[in-house]
């Protein structure tokens, strides 16, 4: 692989393990609230693609604390930091005062040294690009955009609510304040060949952002899409599949582009599809090997 895994990127920048720690803050999602849809997303579970973010009947702080714990009673190394991660919903769906508040809570933490932001292209007001801003000149801010497509009739299937000109614009906003954007793909959509796949995926690296995370279907109970998936609509992708795909993305990828997950975990409790998934260990050995 020609590219930086986050590991290797962190390592670089800071000369020690860094570690991400999921913070759901209690937002919602325009998608969910009526603004857009009451939906959701179609492949979204009920945690808001938060399934091993805290609890929400915690403060960011006490989130933070518990996660810390977590991670110190696995490893022996003292030497290491911390990534304060909004995951759950959409981390920018607020007003303002309260991001400010809920955000600077979690980077006065003095072992947070980046502060990353899940959320969607079209909800990033001029207000919170200013205080994106603001905030990244105490300490990195990165944020994270689920563009999931760029095919619109996919989009239009998986309920994204918006066009792909919402997200070029976001990536050129934050972009021009210096913010690093990391986008989130998913591949193995259904309807979509491999070839739409890899043009998502040469489309975001061509788009100026810093980093990608490369996301495998997954059937979750309680979504639409599972619905779809019992009643035969779709299959997902088989091992074999999915690596080859993976393979011929970094290849479309500019060799600076950071890439931050090659796969990722589907809450075993709820995952419907594909088996294969609930081996982490076996599929990060070969995806290792890419």
């Amino acid at each position: 692989m020609k590219q930086k895994t986050l590991n290797q990127y962190l390592q670089d920048r800071y000369q020690k393990k860094i570690y991400k720690i999921a913070i759901n803050a209690g937002f919602t999602c325009p998608n969910r609230d009526g603004t857009l849809s009451e939906k959701g997303c179609i492949f979204c579970s009920g945690s808001g693609s938060g399934d091993f973010a805290g609890s929400p009947a915690l403060s960011v702080t006490e989130q933070i604390a518990a996660g810390k714990e977590r991670i110190r009673a696995k490893l022996p190394e003292d030497n290491y930091g911390f990534i304060a991660y909004f995951q759950a919903f959409t981390n920018t769906y607020a007003p303002v005062e309260t991001l400010r508040r809920l955000y600077t809570e979690a980077m006065k933490n003095p072992e947070v040294e980046i502060l990353s932001i899940a959320t969607r292209p079209d909800c990033l007001g001029e207000d919170v690009l200013d205080l994106l801003s603001e905030l990244n000149h105490s300490k990195p801010v990165w944020v994270e955009l689920g563009l999931q497509t760029i095919h619109e009739r996919t989009a239009e299937y998986i309920r994204r609510c918006y066009p792909l000109s919402v997200y070029d614009e976001a990536v050129r906003n934050l972009r021009s304040r210096g913010i690093e954007t990391i986008v989130h793909v998913i591949l193995g959509l259904p309807g979509e060949t491999k070839a739409d796949m890899l043009e998502t995926v040469r489309y975001v690296g061509e788009s100026g952002v810093q980093g990608i995370k490369l996301q495998l279907l997954h059937v979750l109970k309680g979504t639409d899409l599972a619905q779809d998936y019992l009643d035969g609509k779709f299959s997902c992708l088989t091992f074999d599949e999915y690596y080859d795909i993976v393979k011929d993305a970094l290849s479309v990828l500019p060799e600076n582009i950071v890439i931050h997950r090659m796969t990722g975990d589907g809450d075993k409790r709820i995952l419907i599809a594909p088996e294969w998934s609930k081996d982490k260990k076996k599929v990060m050995e070969r995806m290792f090997k890419l």
